[in-house]
């Protein structure tokens, strides 16, 4: 079998053990925003006075697992039942208001500095990942955006050390010559 395989396979072992370590640090970073966001939907529908608090604020966390999609599916049984327990009227809208606010904070603020912090990207590459790549191929785009850039920065950054790594040989051998 390794007969099949290139005799250099030093960059693609660089790049695997990479994405590997920053996949990982990836599932860590949106498992601490699921329970944060979980936690902080929690407590702002036990404060309002939100029936079924604990499973829609559940729900909710899970829905950070979707980029921008998941805050739009959550928003319609959140305010479904705002609206079933109270009407039209000021506690529905201190609702429908907590749980914006709570969703603009997680995706301006909370997630792009989170995975930025583990996954080693800047927030604005984040930010700018999932808008690319939700573009290209939707909502699988958006699924798997991070991740996505943590392969692209990975490869570049062990192309880089290679170029870097080439240099380096060349110039010893020639002030060997």
């Amino acid at each position: 079998m390794a007969g099949l395989l290139p005799d250099n396979r030093k960059l693609a072992t660089e790049v695997w053990q990479e994405v590997n370590l920053q996949i990982g640090n990836y599932i860590r970073g949106k498992l601490w925003e699921l329970l944060i966001i979980w936690g902080v939907s929690w407590v702002t529908f036990k404060l309002l006075a939100l029936q079924f608090s604990m499973l829609l604020s559940f729900f909710v966390g899970l829905s950070v697992l979707v980029p921008y999609i998941g805050v739009i599916v959550m928003f319609f049984p959140v305010t479904l039942i705002a609206y079933f327990q109270w009407g039209w009227g000021a506690d529905f809208a201190y609702i429908v208001m907590a749980y914006s606010i709570i969703q603009l904070l997680d995706g301006n603020l909370l997630a792009p500095l989170l995975l930025s912090e583990v996954v080693n990207l800047h927030p604005v590459a984040i930010i700018v990942a999932v808008l690319l790549f939700g573009g290209l191929w939707g909502i699988w785009g958006l699924f798997f955006a991070i991740p996505l850039a943590t392969l692209v920065h990975a490869v570049i950054k062990a192309w880089f050390n290679s170029r870097a790594f080439i240099k380096q040989n060349e110039k010893v051998g020639q002030s060997q010559a």
